[in-house]
């Protein structure tokens, strides 16, 4: 049942392997999901509780709880799965008596500790019955980074779906109509469309919550001169296409034109550095240098985006980030969410535009139909 071919996986171990040769490495413990479902298909959101792939010598074994053996046998490639018994276990323990049943006591093992799927509790207990372990953040996430034609062709789609959301809601987006609405027709149309749940909530916020960059509980009506910002994205098999904007209800101000103007340049002028060779600080200087030609310095975010792909709760962000001195070089086959982010707290005046590319031989490809106009409704 997994999303992807047996010649995807094969071809991702392999890859895998080589660069544990290459950095020393006799095995890796790992503990991010997104990490187990590229390396095996394994989909759960069963990482909240203890859990770890081994993988060494290209092989898996997968150490979970009762509740997710099915969900490994049905969704992954794994080659071994043992249970840890709740209330009886101790799961670091029965890793450690498996890393040693394995012959891999005293080798050279690296471990993720950078994720929510190892909280700090549990990272003590693995530190302590398996002292020694180096730490290999960013080894797989770095992998992962560079798609494969199969991924792009998801990341695709989940944009797609994103850009349905966007076109289901915007017909919702009048004077006198909640929040919940929208958010209903967006999370609707993603899920009937074939799409999943997203890493994260999806962001609405009108009125003075339309300056706020994450999900808050509550449902508010929209009045007939107001500001909607929304930060959603479609999914297909885990893989995300984020979008991002602010809608005027009513007329937009001056200073609303102002801000989507200086946004709109600034989409553009990242996406244009967004090309094989760069490194990734130099989107980011991009942002920062045509916020500060609109005189909107003050009113822009310390980030501009951050890489796309394959997540889980808690957040559909993936770890490569645009922001100052992020050395990352970009290459083709990446996927990138730029967001240009504007919030003026002294006059209330918000204004986000954003959207998911694919990193080219020749730059960026906006894979979203969307317009980059200011949307203003009534």
């Amino acid at each position: 049942m997994s999303y992807f071919t047996p010649d995807e996986y094969t071809t991702r171990r392999n890859r895998l392997s080589a660069k544990m040769e290459a950095e020393g490495l006799d095995a890796l413990l790992l503990f991010a999901p997104e990490s187990q479902y590229w390396l095996t298909g394994y989909d759960t959101f069963g990482f909240c509780f203890f859990q770890c792939l081994i993988y060494t010598d290209g092989r898996t074994y997968l150490l979970t709880r009762s509740a997710d053996m099915r969900q490994a046998q049905l969704t992954s490639n794994v080659g071994e799965i043992r249970v840890w018994v709740d209330g009886i276990d101790a799961p670091a323990a029965k890793l450690a008596d498996w890393v040693a049943e394995l012959g891999l006591t005293g080798k050279r093992i690296g471990y993720e500790t950078d994720t929510a799927g190892l909280t700090a509790m549990r990272g003590r207990e693995v530190d302590a019955a398996l002292p020694g372990l180096v730490e290999c953040n960013g080894l797989v996430d770095r992998l992962r980074l560079t798609k494969s034609e199969a991924e792009i062709a998801a990341v695709r789609r989940a944009t797609e779906l994103g850009d349905i959301a966007y076109e289901t809601a915007l017909p919702l987006i009048r004077p006198g109509n909640s929040e919940g609405v929208i958010l209903d027709a967006m999370q609707g149309a993603v899920f009937a469309n074939g799409g999943d749940y997203p890493g994260n909530p999806f962001i609405i916020g009108s009125g003075e919550r339309a300056l706020l960059c994450r999900y808050t509980t509550g449902r508010r009506t929209l009045q007939a001169q107001d500001q909607l910002t929304l930060e959603w994205a479609g999914v297909e098999a885990q893989y995300h296409g984020a979008l991002m904007k602010t809608v005027v209800i009513g007329e937009p101000t001056a200073h609303h034109v102002k801000m989507h103007a200086a946004a709109h340049e600034a989409l553009l002028a990242c996406e244009d550095a967004m090309r094989p060779g760069n490194i990734m600080r130099d989107v980011y200087d991009a942002h920062v240098r045509v916020m500060a030609d609109h005189d909107l310095d003050a009113h822009r975010l310390n980030a501009c985006g951050y890489s796309m792909g394959a997540s889980y709760a808690p957040c559909w962000m993936d770890t490569h980030m645009f922001h100052a001195g992020a050395m990352t070089e970009m290459e083709a086959g990446m996927t990138f969410f730029l967001h240009m982010i504007l919030m003026d707290s002294e006059s209330g005046t918000a204004m986000t535009l954003g959207r998911t590319s694919l990193i080219t031989a020749n730059g960026a490809e906006p894979l979203s139909r969307l317009s980059l106009e200011l949307p203003c409704v009534g």
